[in-house]
């Protein structure tokens, strides 16, 4: 008998056996009980199985669509030996108030063991507005910490060694002069911009989509994007210069294939803004880092992260001839997800976050912040904020989850739905690729469509039960209540007069010049970066350079249909 004939042979007397185990043992069981509600709803509302055999994985090829971690199409993992070798970055996302405020929980977290900083700005800053702007009342400090000038920027990093943390920097319309403030603040100290490691958001499509705190039009800002890709190249070799980011889809009510498939989508549009700032595919890919959201189901969210991992590895070779095992390789920070967070016995919460952390881990994330139990109410309280870190720490030193490279790998059940992720994206990506790219999809508004047509279906799922939330539709009891950070108005006025002051006591000469000579090169068509950073040197404030840019370009309105 041939091994072809044996296999047949094996795979007809499993086939048999399965079908006696359904009528003999499973049909019976079936027959008696209603079946529960469960959690197991997947992407696009499917249901999982109730049982995965060999058969839901016999068309994958173990080699070509699997492989082995540390190389194409890195379904396994990006790094031979994993977390083996080294853990994720523990980066706890924080920022609230003033710089001071800030800096004082950043050297509290960074004690207590975190392993990369990663700062959230407040509103006006994200939105390019001075604190004493008008539109800034009310908003300042409230989301995450108020930055105007340089002053601020030093005060924030104040006895953080640049040389030797990584920073992240969540910020998109004003990322490049954020960026040039981080590197100015390193000049002051004497340290040399070739050896500052970090990440700028710098994700302007998904705020079109989803978030909303855009400035200037989309040309525009793929433009500015692609001026940054180009400056940051020499200037700041080892920054990675765009986080691609569906987190903030997955906030507004995408499904895991969704979450995959428009964030790579974007992806594909960098690289191209990359290309026509004159970079190569293979150097720019290289560098390139997305940020992910993990919900619940642990299963879906291993195998969202397995099959992004080979979704990217084959764009990048079928798309750009990109060759490299590290330019192909897709590499994610990951948070755990703010919406599935409740007022209600937000305690619970604490269970959420721990379920998602270790998802993120058995799908391979390089680095994780996981979200206090209190977000639903407020910003983390110091208490709140040691457990989110506490966790990411027993779950790298207790769990055993790290010790073995995708531990979950082979599983009927992950295999089988690391491939439905991987077409189901495919398949977007397809329809987005035929559209003319995201840029057009995104105009014709057909990703926010498939966003609200997605989130609509979840909220029924819990409105009518069948995706059971505890202590919101099943299990409601008391609500046990919890401290509430909240932040002083006094912080406002504090901020308010510290920008006032910088404006009053620098060279208003100098500085009028610098503002000038943005507008200049914005109007010419050249690159901008250089003039941001000595604008920054010469401190104007965020609102000025962003004000500067405005007039060149103007500021993007959302067109809305009803």
């Amino acid at each position: 008998m041939t091994d072809r004939e044996q296999q047949k042979r094996d795979d007809n007397e499993f086939e048999a056996a399965l079908e006696q185990w359904k009528t003999e043992r499973l049909d019976p069981l079936e027959k008696q009980s209603a079946p529960r509600k469960r959690a197991g709803l997947l992407a696009g509302g499917a249901d999982t199985e109730l049982l995965y055999t060999a058969s839901d994985v016999a068309k994958i090829d173990r080699v070509r669509d699997v492989g082995f971690p540390g190389q194409a199409p890195f379904v396994r993992g990006v790094q031979a030996n994993m977390y083996r070798g080294r853990l994720w970055t523990m980066r706890q996302y924080a920022g609230f108030g003033t710089a001071k405020a800030s800096n004082e929980r950043y050297r509290m977290l960074l004690a207590k063991g975190q392993t990369g900083l990663s700062v959230a700005f407040d509103l006006p800053t994200q939105m390019g507005r001075d604190s004493d702007h008008p539109m800034s009342l009310g908003e300042v400090g409230k989301v995450g910490v108020a930055i105007d000038s340089i002053e601020d920027m030093e005060v924030l990093l104040d006895s953080i060694p640049l040389d030797q943390v990584s920073t992240s920097m969540t910020i998109n319309s004003t990322a490049g002069i954020l960026l040039a403030l981080y590197v100015a603040v390193a000049k002051r100290r004497g340290i040399a911009a070739e050896k500052l490691r970090g990440t700028i958001q710098n994700d302007l499509l998904k705020e079109y989509i989803a978030r909303g705190t855009y400035i200037f039009p989309p040309k525009h800002s793929l433009d500015l994007t692609g001026d940054i890709f180009r400056w940051a190249n020499t200037a700041v070799p080892k920054w990675n210069v765009i986080s691609v980011s569906g987190y903030h889809m997955r906030e507004a009510g995408c499904d895991a294939i969704q979450e995959v498939a428009f964030t790579l989508a974007n992806g594909v549009e960098y690289v191209e803004t990359a290309l026509r700032a004159g970079l190569k595919a293979e150097a720019f890919a290289s560098q390139l880092s997305f940020f992910f959201n993990v919900h619940n189901n642990l299963l879906e969210e291993v195998a969202k992260f397995r099959a992004a991992r080979r979704l990217w590895s084959d764009l990048m070779h079928e798309r750009f001839g990109v060759t490299s095992d590290r330019a192909r390789a897709l590499k994610f920070h990951c948070q755990t997800a703010g919406a599935t967070l409740t007022a209600q016995q937000p305690l619970n919460n604490v269970v959420r976050v721990t379920i998602q952390a270790l998802a993120a881990v058995l799908g391979g994330c390089q680095s994780l912040h996981t979200n206090s139990f209190d977000e639903a109410l407020g910003l983390p309280t110091e208490q709140s904020a040691t457990i989110a870190l506490r966790t990411q720490q027993i779950i790298g030193a207790e769990s055993g989850a790290a010790d073995t490279v995708d531990p979950l790998g082979g599983s009927f059940a992950i295999e089988s739905l690391t491939q439905r992720i991987y077409d189901g994206a495919r398949k977007y990506l397809e329809q987005v690729r035929e559209m003319g790219g995201m840029v057009i999809a995104i105009e014709r508004g057909f990703v926010q469509r498939e966003i609200q047509d997605a989130s609509y279906r979840y909220q029924l799922e819990i409105e009518d039960g069948r995706r059971p939330i505890v202590g919101l539709n099943v299990h409601k009891g008391s609500d046990q209540p919890v401290p509430v950070m909240k932040i002083d108005p006094a912080l406002e006025r504090e901020q308010v007069a510290r920008v006032q002051a910088v404006r009053a006591n620098r060279d208003a000469q100098n500085a009028s010049a610098a503002v000038a000579e943005v507008e200049r090169r914005a109007r010419q068509g050249e690159s901008v970066m250089p003039a941001i950073l000595d604008a920054v040197e010469a401190r104007c404030t965020v609102g000025e350079v962003s004000d500067a840019l405005r007039r060149v370009f103007g500021e993007h309105v959302e067109i809305r249909t009803v």
